[in-house]
Parts: structure tokens; C-alpha cells; sequence
């Protein structure tokens, strides 16, 4: 009998522990997401110190906004010799793609990162590609490796092997955390594999991503709907950058992001909230006058590249004086800057924090630096991010005059809209004047010490 006894105790034992397995399991997935953290730039060759303030933040998400590798080749830049890379006579590209073993060896090599292997263990990781780990700096729809390259982005992902990502044309994808009422839906774009040329106006996510992010956004009901991108949504700065330079953003593709907009705003979806990456550095901004209540938009980048990391840190002063007079209309400004522009050029991370206790419940954005301390940020109550009817969208008592958080920067007038260039180009000019002073200077007085010497 006590034999008999000792396997029957054993299993239930067993089926005890397994009940209560099933029970923590399930509690773990339902519980609320309260500490979402996002980043991207990571050149994996370089060292990458911020890892420990991400895992200090201690995320329940981690979400990669693209650039996850820097896998194309960067050629030297040369304005002469027989292979020109830059200037108005370059012959030859500044980047070419690597090869498919190559691009192993670099995932690889960001995967066995010690700071990036902790946070896989505490985190969930998802995310989203850009041009460099796409493949080729700039690229869209017509990068011919783009489907070798999908494979290598999902393993470096752990990716199920029958995942639908892996039989679709892109890498989009959808996730939803939380219990009902406090349900976050993750949404990750692609904004290269359907991308088309620059300065076409045409499509950045083609016909099927289309299709499928509005049943995505018709779908079940979450408070909280952030949409990663890989380049930035709702600032562009390259329409007061340029001439001097430009950058990738879907405001240089106008007509799709009018789409997006309309497709948030005929959805009825509530609490959106974009995150982005891309440009080497941070900053927040918002968008008032779109879809019935503010879209936010935080930028993030980059966990190792960064705009500041290319000059002296003695020099490091003028990047945030060109941050702070280059005009914008969508930047977020508050007293929760800690430079006066309200962007960070330095390496960065961002942070999602919710407070669902809160009555509203309230988000933290923020970016944070690689200590792990705040340089930007912003609260908002998700009663603010609720659809107010059509006569929020547009303020018609305004019309004609330029509105923070409403004005885009390519309504600005021309004066402001392009005062970054006019003063680079006046300080060239002086420059240029002042060289040719100096020249006609050292010519006026050799002519005269020759002229005294044939003299004497």
C-alpha cells in the first residue's frame, strides 16, 4: 500500500505545481505594462555603455525603432581622386551593402552584447528595422537584398520559425499587453521594404501594410496604441534644414501621412502615440490639429550614434545653438529640458512610464541619457489623447497665423522658415571675404616690399 501511495502523492504533487505554473503564467501576462523603453542607432562595432541605465529602467518591453546594426559599408569621404564619394562631382556611392555572411557576423556580434543579453532575459524585445540594418543607407522598395535581410532581422529578434513575419513582403507586426482597461497595443512599422524614392510623394508603407494597419487600428480596444516608426512622424525638419541637408521623415512623403492621420482619425482610435528614431538625436514633439487631440512623437537616437559624438566636446555647444535657432513648430518646450532647445544630441534612450493608478492615469515620455537620467520630458493624462469631434482638428479663428503645435514647418513664412540657411551661407560669405582679404592683403604687401626693394 505504501508503495501504491508514493507515485500517487508524486503526481499530485506535479499536477499542484503545474496548476500553479499555469496560474503565474497567466498572471504574468496579464499583468500591466508600466515600463516600455525604445531606442535605436546602435553601431555594433562601438562600445555601448547605456545598456545598464536601460536595464536599470527595468522595461517589460523593449522596442527597437531601426538601425538595430549598422550593416552597409561606409566608404571614406573623398572631394577628389578617381573615386569621388562627396561633392558635386562624386562618381561613386557612399555606401554599398555587405554580404549575407557579413550581416550574420554583425547580429551576432550586437546579440552577444552583455548589456543587450540581460535586457533579453527581462523584456520582451520587438521591433522594427531602418535603412542600415535594411541593408543600404537611404533604401527603399527597390534594395534587392531586402528579402535575405528580413530572415537575418528576425533571427537577430528570435522570431518564431512560423511566424506570419516570415511569409510576409516586410517586417510590420503588432503586439497587445495588458489586462482589459489597461491594454497597451504595440504597432511596428515598415517604412522601407514598400518605401518609394525620395521626393516621389508616393507610398511608404504600399497597398498591403496599408490594409493591414487599418484593421489594425479598427481592432480591439486598447487605452494606450503606440505606433513605432523608423523615421520621424510628426517633425520635418528638413523643410527648415534644408537646402543645406536633409533628412528622412514622413513629413517628404505628405500625402501619406496626411492618410495616416485621416486613418487615426476615421478609426477612432484613442490614445496614439508615435516613437521614432533615425536622426542621431532626441527630442519630443506634438502635433495638435491632425485628429481631434494631440499626437505625440518621441524620437529617440541613438543608443550608440549621436549627433554630438562628432565634434569636440569643447566644440559640442554649437550643435545645441543650431538645435536651439533652427525654427520648429512641433517641439515639445517645457522646463523639463536640459538644454535650451529641447533636444539631446548625446546617446540616448527612450522611456515610456504609465501610472494606471493615477485618476486619469497618466504617461511619462521621456528620453533619457545614458546614465539613466532624464534630458527630456513630458507628462500626459490619456483623457487628453480622446477624440473631441471635428472641431478640434482645426482651429479656424487662427487661420493665417502660425499656431505652436499646429503650424507645419513648411507653412512657415520663407524669412523663418529658412534662417538656418541664410546663416550659413552669410557666415560663408564673410568667410569667403575674409580670405579674399587676407589675400589681397598678403599680395598688396609683397608688391610693396618689391617694389621698396627695387627702390633701394
Amino acid at each position: 500500500m505504501a508503495a501504491s501511495r508514493v507515485p500517487s502523492n508524486l503526481m499530485n504533487l506535479l499536477s499542484l505545481w503545474w496548476c500553479f505554473s499555469l496560474l503565474f503564467t497567466a498572471a504574468e501576462e496579464d499583468s500591466p505594462i508600466t515600463r516600455i523603453a525604445f531606442g535605436s542607432c546602435a553601431n555594433q562595432s562601438a562600445p555601448q555603455p547605456i545598456w545598464e541605465a536601460i536595464n536599470k529602467f527595468d522595461p517589460q518591453v523593449f522596442i527597437w525603432l531601426g538601425d538595430n546594426i549598422y550593416g552597409d559599408i561606409r566608404k571614406p569621404n573623398r572631394l577628389f581622386g578617381k573615386e569621388r564619394t562627396i561633392g558635386p562631382w562624386s562618381n561613386s556611392p557612399r555606401f554599398v551593402p555587405s554580404s549575407e555572411e557579413e550581416m550574420k557576423l554583425r547580429y551576432a556580434k550586437a546579440k552577444a552584447n552583455p548589456g543587450y543579453s540581460r535586457l533579453q532575459r527581462n523584456a520582451r524585445v520587438v521591433g522594427t528595422w531602418d535603412d542600415h540594418d535594411y541593408g543600404l543607407n537611404d533604401a527603399g522598395k527597390e534594395f534587392d537584398r531586402k528579402v535575405i535581410n528580413q530572415r537575418l532581422m528576425l533571427d537577430f529578434l528570435d522570431e518564431p520559425l512560423d511566424s506570419p513575419r516570415r511569409k510576409q513582403a516586410g517586417v510590420y507586426a503588432s503586439y497587445t499587453f495588458g489586462p482589459s482597461n489597461r491594454r497597451v497595443k504595440v504597432i511596428v512599422l515598415d517604412t522601407r521594404y514598400h518605401r518609394d524614392p525620395l521626393r516621389s510623394d508616393g507610398s511608404i508603407l504600399g497597398d498591403t501594410q496599408w490594409g493591414w494597419l487599418e484593421e489594425e487600428l479598427r481592432g480591439p480596444h486598447s487605452e494606450i496604441t503606440i505606433i513605432a516608426s523608423s523615421v520621424q512622424v510628426i517633425s520635418n525638419l528638413s523643410a527648415t534644414t534644408g537646402p543645406l541637408f536633409y533628412m528622412e521623415s514622413w513629413g517628404r512623403f505628405p500625402k501619406e501621412r496626411k492618410r495616416l492621420f485621416q486613418l487615426i482619425q476615421d478609426t477612432k482610435r484613442n490614445g496614439v502615440i508615435f516613437i521614432s528614431g533615425d536622426v542621431h538625436f532626441g527630442e519630443i514633439t506634438r502635433y495638435d490639429c491632425a485628429v481631434g487631440y494631440p499626437l505625440y512623437d518621441v524620437t529617440s537616437s541613438g543608443l550608440v550614434q549621436s549627433v554630438e559624438k562628432v565634434f569636440p566636446h569643447p566644440l559640442r555647444f554649437i550643435v545645441r545653438l543650431l538645435f536651439w535657432y533652427t525654427p520648429n513648430t512641433m517641439r515639445v518646450i517645457n522646463d523639463n529640458c536640459r538644454y535650451k532647445s529641447c533636444t539631446y544630441g548625446q546617446q540616448n534612450f527612450g522611456a515610456i512610464s504609465i501610472d494606471w493608478d493615477a485618476n486619469p492615469a497618466t504617461v511619462r515620455l521621456e528620453i533619457r541619457d545614458v546614465n539613466g537620467l532624464t534630458a527630456l520630458s513630458t507628462n500626459v493624462s490619456l483623457s487628453e489623447l480622446q477624440p473631441r469631434g471635428s472641431d478640434s482638428v482645426t482651429d479656424s479663428t487662427t487661420k493665417g497665423k502660425s499656431q505652436r503645435h499646429c503650424t507645419l514647418e513648411v507653412e512657415l513664412a520663407g524669412i523663418t522658415r529658412y534662417r538656418l540657411a541664410v546663416l550659413v551661407y552669410f557666415i560663408i560669405a564673410v568667410l569667403v571675404m575674409a580670405l579674399l582679404g587676407l589675400i589681397i592683403g598678403v599680395v598688396l604687401t609683397i608688391t610693396a616690399c618689391v617694389y621698396k626693394c627695387k627702390l633701394d
